[in-house]
């Protein structure tokens, strides 16, 4: 199992086929399913599917490509088989057309056909031929993952299976060693289902019942009308949910083991849940069903497609695809915001944007992005775009865009990153603008990197840096987010043997991977139902493209950022040697601006605030509304969520948002306020290459176009 640093996105992603209005994030409207015409078909379906989209190719040259038509309706000439050739989505307008009832009460009168969903019957000739369509589809891909299985992935999945049940066993011997305790957790689960029995029979009986189990507000697999409206898929989705939460209590109740192995069993254990939801089964998720049913199984032989191409696509591993990769380009449609490359040495490109207002001021605003994934991330679409904003408010900008490291690479260090990163950039600017103080930016690790170079600054007396402003960074490892399940030396040590058997580097593949299983349900999951299931195409998502856009890891950067950082917290201790300095954050004096979020669960905002303690300067803390992406990027016109703010610091920051005035929408303005006067006067606007650094090439430049599987 791999570990990574930080950057996924979090709470703010959509599910994989949302209405319109769950997307305000998304680059582009929703697309929609995927049904080419098939052999002889009635002339109305043959006619609806010449409006759908065209098929997706395939990305090998093997036989998926042959298999992208089902043949079933070559042969269903009559009208009930033209009723039953619906596309994949025709059942999604049908559920629309009935308002979902409200999971707190059934009613007293059920639908006549609550107990059994009266779905309708399918064209028995065009279904058995899709059907085995689909599964011939299946079969080919099956083999060429078992073909993509080599030796030292085997090992892989034998490491994980050796620890995951280790934890696994630890927790269950607490309770082998407690009879007592076994009979009261199986008495309050058969309690429970007890009165799901009960409940069930009150529906089914006319009378009123309310459910003894919800789903979480946030959770999306149950948002078909059916699951509360047919009882057969609510008894079903309720016994479920009984069980993930008497298995996730149990775990928590656990008594005898460290707070490491219970974590890690917390997470093992929902990883299971998750794969185990009736949601993600043929049979038992209404919307599959009524689906498969209403298109002959159509959509079972589109999904399979879909999975043969991700198989191809991964070379024998399965390489899920999140959203429509072909409908972003850097330079195009994202990464707009007009700039040029100034710099660039072997680890980074230096980009100054171009002005657009006359004046700006005096001291620059330097930002350094995570180099997890890729620094457009702050440039997304235009209205999304932090730098565009920041361009705007009269800040003359500069961008640093991290190399996707190959080889060449393979031996940069963490100090690599502080000197010829943050030193090499600051030297840039200077030259690039005449100024030799600047304000900077650090976002997540890229944060961490810049509290680094601060601490080493300070020891060396270099005062070019005004004011560190810190999105979504940790300093202090200690509360750190849900990253920390994979942090322990057996796991690090794995993690190295990994990376020396590919180069020196951690793969971008691996990275994207274990992010997707911390929200396993959003990002695995709802792509398994959507692609596989329902044989529709994702929709078009700016953030997803980011997300999937992965990024290589330097070996020795990254076992000493694990190390040093998550597993021994020595920054925040005062004993992180770099460049021969022993690093001290309380040395640090410049203002510092703390910008955490609510639900973030990659960088906590109680991990964020661990700072406000460990800088000598003053600190301003501020929590904002969402997750770690989309906490950072909202921009001031979407009107959307909310930040916190306290001038006060208590001991826990729990403590601090409970006292924490709520403001609402976005927190860039408030910031820019609190920059504004650390920024001087103003002075004429500068365009890159009017320096002494010449223009390379435009932004946004070579080093983002490097894919990891390039």
């Amino acid at each position: 199992m791999s570990k990574p640093n930080e950057i996924s996105p979090e709470t703010e992603i959509p599910p994989s086929t949302p209405p319109a209005d769950a997307l305000p994030e998304a680059g582009t409207a929703s697309a929609a399913p995927k049904l080419k015409a098939v052999d002889s078909a009635a002339s109305k379906a043959a006619a609806a599917r010449k409006k759908a989209p065209a098929k997706r190719k395939a990305t090998s040259k093997g036989d998926s490509a042959k298999a992208a038509k089902p043949k079933a309706q070559a042969k269903t000439k009559t009208t009930s088989a033209k009723k039953t050739a619906t596309k994949p989505d025709a059942a999604k307008a049908e559920s629309k057309s009935k308002p979902a009832q409200a999971q707190t009460s059934t009613g007293p009168t059920p639908d006549s056909d609550a107990l059994l969903p009266n779905y309708p019957v399918p064209d028995i000739g065009a279904f058995a031929v899709n059907i085995i369509q689909a599964a011939t589809l299946g079969q080919k891909a099956a083999k060429q993952l078992l073909q993509g299985e080599d030796r030292e992935t085997l090992g892989e999945i034998s490491d994980d299976a050796k620890r995951i049940g280790k934890a696994i066993l630890d927790v269950a011997s607490n309770y082998i060693k407690n009879p007592l305790k076994i009979a009261e957790a199986q008495a309050k689960l058969w309690n429970g289902y007890i009165d799901l029995v009960q409940a069930t029979t009150r529906r089914l009986m006319g009378q009123e019942s309310e459910p003894i189990v919800r789903p979480a507000r946030t959770d999306k697999r149950f948002k078909d009308p059916d699951w509360q409206n047919k009882v057969v898929f609510d008894v079903l989705k309720q016994s479920y949910l009984l069980m993930t939460q008497w298995l996730d209590q149990q775990v928590q109740n656990t008594d005898g083991v460290d707070p490491h192995t219970r974590k890690k069993a917390e997470f093992y254990v929902k990883q299971f849940t998750d794969a185990f939801s009736p949601s993600n089964f043929l049979l038992t998720n209404p919307e599959v069903l009524r689906t498969t049913l209403k298109s002959n199984g159509e959509n079972l032989v589109f999904g399979m497609q879909h999975l043969l191409e991700d198989v191809e696509r991964g070379h024998g591993k399965i390489q899920i695809q999140q959203t429509d990769m072909k409908a972003f380009e850097l330079g195009r449609n994202i990464a707009l915001t007009p700039g040029k490359v100034i710099y660039q040495n072997d680890l980074i490109q230096l980009l100054q944007y171009e002005p657009t207002t006359e004046k700006v001021h005096k001291r620059p605003l330097l930002i350094f992005p995570p180099w997890i994934n890729k620094y457009y991330i702050l440039d997304l679409t235009p209205e999304k775009s932090f730098v565009k904003w920041a361009v705007g408010e009269g800040y003359t900008v500069f961008v640093v865009s991290w190399v996707n490291p190959d080889a060449r690479q393979s031996m940069k260090s963490f100090e690599s990153y502080v000197f010829e990163g943050a030193y090499a950039a600051l030297d840039a600017v200077e030259k690039a603008t005449g100024e030799k103080e600047v304000n900077a930016i650090g976002y997540c690790i890229g944060g961490t990197m810049l509290s680094c170079a601060l601490a080493h600054m300070a020891a060396k007396g270099d005062d070019r840096i005004k004011s560190a402003t810190f999105f979504a960074t940790q300093v202090d490892f200690t509360e750190a987010g849900d990253l920390k399940v994979f942090i322990d030396e057996e796991q690090i040590d794995n993690l190295e043997e990994q990376m020396e058997a590919h180069g020196g580097l951690l793969e971008g593949s691996s990275m994207a991977s274990t992010f997707n299983m911390l929200r396993s349900n959003d990002l695995i999951w709802s792509y398994v139902v959507n692609n596989y299931l329902l044989g529709r195409e994702p929709v078009p998502f700016d953030l997803l493209y980011w997300n999937a856009d992965a990024t290589r890891m330097p070996a020795k950067m990254h076992l000493f950022y694990l190390r040093e950082c998550y597993l021994r917290n020595h920054l925040a201790e005062g004993v992180m040697v770099l460049g021969g300095e022993r690093l001290d954050l309380s040395k640090i004096k410049i203002p510092i601006f703390l910008q955490s979020s609510r639900e973030d669960h990659i960088a906590p905002y109680n991990s964020v605030y661990k700072a406000t303690r460990l800088f000598g300067g003053d600190v301003k803390f501020m929590v904002a509304g969402s997750g770690h992406i989309a906490g950072v990027i909202n921009p001031p016109a979407a009107k959307k969520y909310q930040f916190w703010t306290n001038d006060e610091r208590p001991q826990r920051a729990k403590e601090w948002l409970e006292d924490a005035t709520e403001h609402p929408g976005s927190w860039w303005h408030y910031w820019e306020e609190w920059l504004a006067p650390k920024s001087g006067s103003m002075v004429k606007a500068r365009v890159p290459g009017d320096g002494k650094l010449k223009v390379l090439e435009d932004a946004p430049g070579s080093y983002v176009m490097v894919k990891s599987g390039e």
